[in-house]
């Protein structure tokens, strides 16, 4: 029996293993770019310039990549990003102007944004409905691990040698992610393989977006909690955060030491609420996961922006930190166990490309509110913006009932 339990559990367990090196790849990658940037140019708002470049590219691709993700083999394609990103993260070093490494940055976010839709389709096809929400589970642990094991060996590599070595330990981490991808099973079918041979055209693109406009009207309900979540959780928080190390500065007064440790509070809510996550989370539910969480998230942005003190805004920042790993682990809970997965990498791909838009503006309106007026109170009205939206979408999660979802035949859900 427990021989059996293993072997269930070992293709799981490698595809995890890939998708943590991935991650601590990223966060290395990330904050070596960032000293690049800086060291080039002298310029904070060269470095800024780097996280518009992610929601451009994913306004670049992702009203076309849901229909590249649907109609071929996941796995391959996860693969040949993974590659196609190492060796373009591998260029960058010898990137000799600030656009170069712009363009390099812009086409290495394109293909992450196709990454992430295909990722959660295979793992929709390779993760059986009842072990879901444990897998999902275990992943928050692993990107919170990411989280704080990066940066740490980041700062390692920093003084053993230069970013650019941090930038090739990315890249080997993407080559390592494609090994293992390459271990993992094919799970398309003969239907999707035949499907695949169609030529892309525009029509075939806009009789996607057609069918994810069908799919919304007819799970209305679903994709409803899909938008809330994406709005409160993505939107918002990236809007928020934007505006993060200004608010400590000025209106906490920290100092770039204080800043860090701060940062280094979140780091710690984050990995206790993964563990206390991945330890209970068969007792949790979706909806308490999707919704609650959302809610915990978005009073702890509550309790950090109301702050007139390190010690209080270090409250907030582990309780938004504690909080995270339950609402990522229903939100893609949910989403696995409610879009179909032969319209999933459609679906995810056009939800996320609105995203994107949504995050442009809003950090935008919110950078702009600050200059005009003064920070602290943009943020306070936006965290109050995020926790009615989040409040919203707690209430109807729980009149949507996602484990009893008819949104998906029984064949898709085991």
């Amino acid at each position: 029996m427990a021989r059996g339990r293993n072997n269930e559990w070992r293709e799981p367990l490698w595809l995890l293993t890939g998708i943590g090196i991935a991650n601590f790849g990223g966060w290395v990658y990330l904050i070596a770019l960032n000293l690049i940037v800086l060291d080039m140019t002298g310029s904070p708002l060269a470095v800024a310039g780097l996280y518009i470049v992610k929601p451009v590219a994913t306004l670049l691709t992702n009203f076309w990549a849901g229909s590249v993700i649907d109609r071929v083999g996941q796995r391959n394609l996860m693969i040949a990003l993974d590659v196609f990103r190492a060796l373009l993260i591998a260029c960058l070093p010898f990137a000799t102007s600030l656009w170069l490494i712009y363009g390099f940055v812009l086409v290495i976010h394109m293909a992450s944004s196709m990454f992430e839709p295909a990722s959660m389709t295979y793992i929709t096809k390779l993760i059986p409905k009842h072990k879901r929400q444990r897998f999902n589970a275990f992943r928050s642990l692993i990107d919170s691990g990411a989280f704080l094991i990066g940066p740490a060996v980041a700062g390692v590599l920093f003084m053993m040698g230069t970013p650019v070595t941090a930038i090739y330990v990315n890249a080997a981490a993407l080559l390592g992610s494609a090994v293992i991808l390459g271990f993992m099973p094919k799970l398309e079918n003969q239907g999707a393989l035949t499907e695949s041979s169609e030529r892309m055209s525009w029509k075939m693109i806009r009789e996607d977006l057609y069918g994810v406009l069908s799919f919304s009207r007819k799970s209305a309900s679903v994709m409803l909690i899909f938008f809330l979540f994406s709005c409160s959780m993505m939107v918002m928080t990236s809007a928020i955060d934007s505006q993060e190390a200004t608010f400590a500065k000025t209106v906490l007064g920290l100092t770039d030491s204080d800043y860090g440790f701060l940062v280094s509070v979140a780091g710690a809510g984050i990995i206790v609420g993964a563990i206390v996550n991945a330890v209970f989370t068969k007792k949790l539910n979706t909806t308490t996961l999707i919704g609650g969480g959302a809610v915990m998230v978005s009073l702890g942005y509550i309790v950090y922006a109301l702050s007139g003190s390190f010690a209080v805004a270090a409250i907030g920042f582990f309780l938004l930190a504690f909080a995270l790993a339950f609402a990522n682990t229903g939100f893609h809970t949910f989403t696995q166990n409610n879009i179909p997965v032969d319209v999933m990498g459609r679906t995810v791909s056009v939800y996320s490309l609105l995203e994107a838009l949504l995050i442009i503006i809003m950090t935008a309106i919110i950078g702009i509110s600050a200059e005009w007026l003064s920070v602290q109170p943009v943020v306070i009205a936006s965290t109050a913006v995020m926790f009615a939206i989040s409040a919203v979408l707690w209430g109807i999660s729980y009149k949507h009932s996602p484990e009893q979802s008819a949104a998906l035949t029984p064949a898709q859900n085991s």
